[in-house]
């Protein structure tokens, strides 16, 4: 995972100019797939393409598709599917044109999803989910992801990337060390007798990420608030796998691509889930989401792409020459996927800031998370408490209301969270 510091990403403006200038670029053809296999029944899904909305430039569509894998029952999984994609639009501000919308996309996830979590845990029911969710307008796709379930994406170049993290306690050395740092614990499941079983879990609770929404029985360190990545990809397309960890267990991406070339996405994503129960037979609930993103008028099913060399994944993005000097100039029609946005801070002080290109994102008297209207006065800022200097001032908005920021004070450790009791989640 790479951070802002290390990369200047592609400006949004700039592809959108380089768009105009040169003939009409036509939205893609969006074609899925589902199958799934239940032995839980805690897997949902959301599946919405041509949702149409009003922008300050006219009408448009985008596309959404949504993996919510639960654990200690369904309510969290269902309350998420019904609510979240409602939570993220209601942060988004009216009137603004395409591009301001998808600009503002980012942002909007991490309120949309803290208010999910938050309004989910005060009908204190004990239930958790992953959730990875996407939305497609145009060919942006912008990705939010909590917990293990994943995103990627094939273009028709040949190159994987991946558009999700990975939340899981075993392999995320960062996110272990803050939840240490929130005052959580992270160990194994003592078998008795100094022994020692099963992945790394985080104490109290004995949940094996360290991202999700809902969980109240565990710590509040276990946050909802996601990782974001936003790209934009080439004219040729491609296709895009969203699956649960069910698939990833027992398939890399290269396999889950290469068993189901050439089909159209319902029976590709058919045969992913059928590939990964077969080695050790059904024992998760097991989902997979295919998305073909394709050029207008062609065929649904992906031709074979170009070979890749042997091994290569490609993790990295084209992005801007920090030594140019015309931006126009520079950046050429892409032949690959392009990123526009990442990041995957557990701080709202961070996710929230004002490093958008929006004059009217923030309204001083409306909380930013969960758009509650707030008399003059009564607003917390998002950045008291913030020892970095580089930050805003205290009396800087954004501004929260008082129950969302004790959310926020809980989720960096600031405060107790209340009483907890154990359980053994996955």
């Amino acid at each position: 995972m790479s951070t802002r510091g290390e990369h200047q990403t592609v400006p949004l403006s700039v592809l959108l100019k380089r768009e105009l200038a040169s003939e009409k670029i036509e939205d893609p053809e969006i074609v899925h797939g589902l199958a799934s296999h239940s032995k839980k029944g805690e897997d949902f899904t959301l599946l919405k393409t041509e949702c149409q909305r009003a922008l300050g430039d006219g009408f448009t569509t985008f596309s959404v598709f949504g993996l919510f894998d639960g654990h200690n029952g369904s309510a969290a999984a269902i309350y998420t599917k019904e609510n979240l994609l409602n939570n993220v639009l209601s942060a988004i501000p009216a009137d603004l044109n395409r591009d301001e919308w998808v600009a503002a996309l980012p942002r909007a996830l991490v309120a949309g999803f803290v208010k999910t979590d938050k309004d989910f845990q005060q009908r204190a029911k004990t239930s958790g989910t992953t959730v990875t969710f996407v939305i497609l307008e145009g060919w942006v796709v912008t990705v939010a992801s909590v917990g293990d379930s994943c995103c990627i994406f094939e273009s028709a170049e040949g190159g994987i990337y991946h558009l999700s993290a990975d939340h899981r306690l075993e392999c995320n050395e960062e996110e272990r060390h803050r939840i240490t740092a929130s005052g959580g614990e992270v160990g194994r499941l003592n078998a008795g007798g100094g022994a020692e079983i099963g992945p790394l879990r985080c104490w109290p609770g004995g949940l094996c990420l360290s991202r999700s929404i809902g969980d109240m029985d565990v710590g509040e360190f276990i946050v909802p608030v996601p990782y974001v990545k936003q790209v934009k990809l080439s004219t040729a397309g491609g296709r895009m796998i969203i699956s649960s960890d069910g698939v990833w267990d027992a398939l890399t991406a290269e396999e889950a691509l290469d068993c189901c070339r050439g089909m159209p996405p319902d029976a590709a994503a058919a045969q992913i889930v059928k590939e990964a129960v077969k080695p050790k037979g059904l024992r998760d609930d097991t989902t997979c989401i295919v998305v073909d993103i394709l050029p207008q008028e062609k065929p649904a099913a992906l031709p074979p792409p170009k070979k890749p060399v042997k091994g290569m994944l490609k993790a990295m993005f084209r992005k801007k020459n920090s030594g140019s000097s015309s931006q126009d100039k520079d950046y050429m029609e892409p032949d690959v996927v392009e990123e526009l946005f990442e990041e995957g801070s557990a701080w709202l002080s961070e996710r929230l800031d004002t490093k958008y290109p929006l004059c009217n994102m923030f309204k001083l008297f409306m909380c930013a998370v969960c758009q509650l209207e707030m008399k003059p006065g009564e607003g917390i800022s998002i950045h008291v408490g913030t020892s970095n200097p580089v930050k805003l001032r205290p009396w800087d908005g954004p501004f929260l209301c008082s129950s969302c920021n004790e959310k926020k004070e809980a989720m960096e450790g600031k405060r107790p969270s209340g009483n907890r009791h154990g359980s053994d989640s996955d």
